[in-house]
């Protein structure tokens, strides 16, 4: 797992007129629930959060989903590894999308065994 920047810095792209540019050293992520099960975006949430994860939305997804998937919207495919590593499943796939405004999307499937501590 790659750590983290403290100090956040921007750079423009120059690639596109209308893209956002990804922030230096934060991982921005949002996080649906494609398993069926309650609560499960929640919990994922708050894994990713503990690893100083940046989680923007959580939410459910469009459909049922069998296995996770780690989808990389802009950066370094590289941050979609770290994810997945901190969630224990995750199949990274590549899919650009600069207006959704996250470096990574993760819908969780039913492959997902979520992995936290006592919730104070």
């Amino acid at each position: 797992m790659s750590g983290f920047l403290i100090r956040a810095e921007r750079k423009p792209d120059v690639n596109h007129a209308f893209a956002i540019p990804p922030v230096q050293g934060r991982l921005i992520v949002e996080v649906l629930n494609g398993t069926g099960r309650q609560g499960v975006a929640r919990a994922a949430t708050r894994m990713l959060r503990s690893h100083g994860v940046d989680v923007v939305f959580l939410g459910n997804a469009d459909s049922a989903e069998g296995i996770t998937r780690v989808i990389v919207r802009r950066g370094d495919p590289e941050r979609a590894r770290t994810v997945a590593g901190v969630l224990g499943a995750g199949k990274i796939v590549v899919l650009s999308d600069t207006f959704r405004r996250v470096d990574v999307s993760v819908i969780l499937g039913k492959d997902f065994r979520p992995k936290l501590g006592i919730h104070p």
